[in-house]
């Protein structure tokens, strides 16, 4: 392979495609790079729904809406990619129609993992990197795919998570009919139940004993969730104490990311809400199985108040009431 002049590379362009928590742990990668390179041009190829988040991180400059460019053909989103003058494109998340098309584009730095058959065709820069089987955090893997850019060494977790604190802010104010719930001389929890099946979850009587025993002179406790979540909780919300707040359902993402980032900490379990409180800088607590590739050595919370507790089996029944509730009250000291 040829050497890289890193002056040769002005616009670079990272494609992740997926989910609200693989997007904010992506940041960092993003964060890293313009630290490297100030002057280059940072493009995130995403999706509609996880804008709100790609526009909160300051080392972004442009958005590309894969939701936009997906419907067209491989030789039209070449001629996209080629009036940008995209110099980089860093396959994060692979997906064979933007690795083609960046080919046809010219793009002259293309990087891609080499346990996607595809990429072997497409990249000419190639990372030897199996996400499920690496002991790496993901916001690691993503640094690590950078490397033909010029990237070093990998940063510790402390490191990394730090990286959030001046980097990601909601673009959008929190609406007053949601910022006048929040009360100052109470801590603001949120709690976020469900993980729309995209992780193991506690099992909803834990999450009933945990908010029945949170003493509520000193929490205000509010419930967030999907529309389709808001139906499943019509017969759960009524166990609570009656100043618990059900926000399920009432906000868009938009609304539910600026809330997260003035409220005071949130419980989830591995979903996207848990790593958006943590890049937030709020306090973050995050339940994970001990189950390899979905446990916390790959996807636990980054943030300067994250923390999480680990199972000790494929499920969180082994994590109790007790254990999640010193955490939470520890918060306050």
């Amino acid at each position: 392979m040829p050497i890289i002049d890193h002056k040769d590379i002005k616009h670079v362009l990272i494609s992740r495609i997926d989910a609200i928590g693989d997007v904010v742990l992506q940041l960092p990668a993003c964060i890293y790079l313009k630290q490297l390179y100030p002057d280059v041009i940072i493009s995130f190829l995403g999706r509609s729904y996880t804008k709100p988040i790609i526009d909160a991180c300051k080392a972004v400059d442009h958005f590309i809406n894969y939701d936009d460019i997906k419907p067209l053909s491989k030789k039209e989103i070449a001629t996209l990619f080629k009036e940008k003058h995209i110099d980089a494109i860093v396959h994060e998340f692979p997906k064979s129609q933007i690795a083609e098309a960046a080919k046809m584009a010219g793009i002259k730095i293309r990087i891609g993992a080499t346990s996607k058959i595809h990429h072997l065709f497409n990249c000419n820069r190639l990372i030897r990197l199996n996400r499920a089987e690496s002991n790496l955090h993901e916001a690691q893997q993503d640094i690590y795919m950078c490397e033909p850019l010029g990237v070093t060494h990998i940063p510790t977790i402390g490191t990394i998570a730090r990286y959030y604190k001046d980097n990601f802010k909601p673009l959008v104010e929190l609406p007053p009919q949601f910022k006048n719930l929040l009360q100052n001389d109470k801590f603001n929890l949120i709690v976020h139940t469900k993980s729309g099946g995209n992780g193991r979850e506690w099992d909803m009587d834990n999450f009933t004993a945990l908010i029945n025993s949170l003493p509520p002179d000193k929490f205000r406790v509010f419930i967030t969730g999907s529309f389709k979540e808001h139906q499943l909780f019509k017969s759960w919300i009524p166990q609570l104490p009656a100043s618990v707040i059900d926000l399920s359902g009432k906000m868009d993402l938009d609304e539910f990311i600026a809330f997260i980032y003035h409220a005071d900490g949130l419980l989830a379990s591995g979903t996207g809400p848990l790593h958006v409180a943590a890049a937030s800088g709020i306090y973050t607590l995050g339940l994970f199985p001990v189950s390899k590739s979905i446990n916390a050595t790959r996807w636990a919370p980054l943030g300067i108040k994250a923390e999480h507790i680990e199972s000790n089996s494929d499920d969180l029944s082994s994590i109790s009431v007790d254990m999640v509730k010193e955490k939470i009250e520890g918060w306050l000291q």
